[in-house]
């Protein structure tokens, strides 16, 4: 009887002690990982639904006053100024050179606090490729120009500024 009274007090103290490590080994409440090969597979998931100007994104998390999401491009898209979102580019796979500064050219409110535009007058030009993360701050043109044959994809941080 001694002997089993011990193992159980044994087995209860290991269920214990494994649960209590298990509790602590876990993120807290709201914290997202985004694996590697999680985001990569986007790129198979986005390229089916590509629209006619040959881009695709999709929404990953909503978490209030900001936003993750994942776009991928195969053509130069539209150049955008945002009024109260700041954006966080980091390149995934692909290559892209990046247009930020300048004035939208015939820019148009797609949507309150949104412009977009075919192109930016002015601006810095820099090549991003893969690895490369970029912060845009709310009130800056900014504009992918992806070369024929080349595509980019990339994972965006949306961040609400006031």
């Amino acid at each position: 009887m001694r002997t089993t009274c011990s193992n159980l007090f044994a087995l209860s103290i290991f269920v214990t002690t494994t649960a209590t490590l298990v509790a602590f080994a876990a993120d807290p409440a709201g914290v997202v990982y985004w694996k590697s090969a999680d985001l990569k597979a986007y790129q198979q998931k986005l390229a089916p639904k590509m629209d006619d100007k040959k881009v695709a994104s999709e929404k990953t998390n909503d978490f209030g006053n900001h936003y993750a999401m994942v776009a991928h491009r195969e053509a130069t898209g539209e150049a955008e100024v945002h009024d109260t979102w700041t954006d966080v580019f980091v390149i995934q796979s692909g290559e892209a050179t990046l247009v930020t500064g300048g004035t939208l050219k015939a820019g148009k409110v797609t949507v309150p606090g949104e412009q977009r535009a075919p192109s930016i007058d002015g601006g810095e030009k820099r090549k991003v490729a893969a690895g490369d993360i970029i912060h845009i701050p709310a009130k800056v043109a900014h504009h992918l120009l992806v070369d024929k044959g080349k595509q980019v994809t990339y994972f965006v941080m949306k961040v609400e500024t006031k």
